[in-house]
């Protein structure tokens, strides 16, 4: 029984430093340097974290599962582009966020935009949209299923 125990144990400890290895970049500048460097295109996870029903249910049933990480490793560099209403965020992030909103026209939360980011001559960044998605029912293979074809652009 200890054995059993003992195995039961490691294999979840297993399972949740799994699931906790993701990384989400909330600096664009760090994100399209890994984005660059891997060749993978940008997961842009456009979010109300404290307030967004709708984001936290994507959150709990999608993103915190091992078969999501397991796919976003694979995938796509993660970026969360969070405008909370109670937490503080640095100006500089709120600034980033709001203009990257603006520039893909974002209306509601959750919104999960793909890109590819290319540095032009003068250092600056251009985005290219590969498509977007949202909340999607059915847990994270529906949501993969609805994300792959925007990835397979790029």
């Amino acid at each position: 029984m200890k054995k059993f125990i003992l195995a039961l144990a490691f294999t979840l400890g297993f399972i949740g430093v799994n699931a906790q290895e993701q990384e989400w970049y909330t600096d664009m500048n760090k994100a399209v340097e890994q984005s660059v460097a891997t060749k993978k295109p940008l997961m842009l996870f456009f979010t109300g974290s404290d307030w967004c029903g709708w984001c936290m249910k994507l959150q709990k049933e999608v993103f915190k599962t091992e078969e999501f990480t397991t796919w976003a490793k694979e995938n796509v560099i993660l970026v969360e582009l969070d405008f909370p209403r109670r937490k503080e965020q640095p100006q500089e992030i709120k600034a980033q966020n709001a203009q990257i909103s603006q520039a893909l026209k974002v209306r509601g939360y959750p919104t999960v935009w793909f890109v590819t980011a290319e540095k032009n001559a003068e250092g600056k960044t251009n985005l290219n949209a590969l498509g977007n998605t949202g909340y999607v029912a059915g847990g994270p293979a529906k949501w993969i299923e609805s994300a792959n074809p925007f990835i397979k652009k790029s």
